[in-house]
């Protein structure tokens, strides 16, 4: 293979099409929107949600509830988890997130009981449950919130 003789894959290239170029183009005079109408104007067409002037879907449904702009989610983690890591390992959120038990960092981590904790940890995260907190503890580890 040498450089002149690239080409790109089959398909991957596709000539853009120009309307209102005449009619042998296919796609002339009216430009492919058919005779007269809301749609063939420019600037024309309806916006979006409108449905013809029936009432539209959104304001047909209830409205329910409201979104707290400032809730917190936290990325929740398990007892059970934790065990993964060494006798006397420092858990942080960014060790966390680094060994994929986490996806992202959200507001950031919390902590719950689910499982047994096995292994002597010092674990630092945003929030604990009281019987998480207890079971690090219990297991001879230490919790710090950050």
């Amino acid at each position: 293979m040498k450089l002149h003789e690239l080409k790109p894959a089959e398909g991957s290239r596709k000539e853009r099409n120009r309307v209102g170029r005449g009619h042998g183009s296919g796609n002339g005079k009216t430009s492919g929107r058919g005779q007269k109408g809301q749609k063939s104007r420019s600037g024309g067409g309806v916006r979006p949600g409108f449905e013809g002037g029936q009432t539209p879907l959104f304001q047909r449904l209830p409205k329910r509830g409201f979104t707290n702009v400032n809730r917190k989610d936290y990325a929740v983690v398990n007892l059970d988890t934790l065990n993964r890591f060494e006798d006397g390992t420092e858990v942080t959120p960014e060790l966390l997130l680094e060994t994929k038990v986490i996806s992202k960092l959200q507001s950031g981590v919390k902590i719950l009981a689910n499982g047994k904790l096995e292994k002597k940890l010092t674990v630092k995260a945003q929030k604990f449950s009281s019987a998480a907190k207890e079971a690090i503890e219990a297991a001879g580890g230490q919790t710090e919130v950050i």
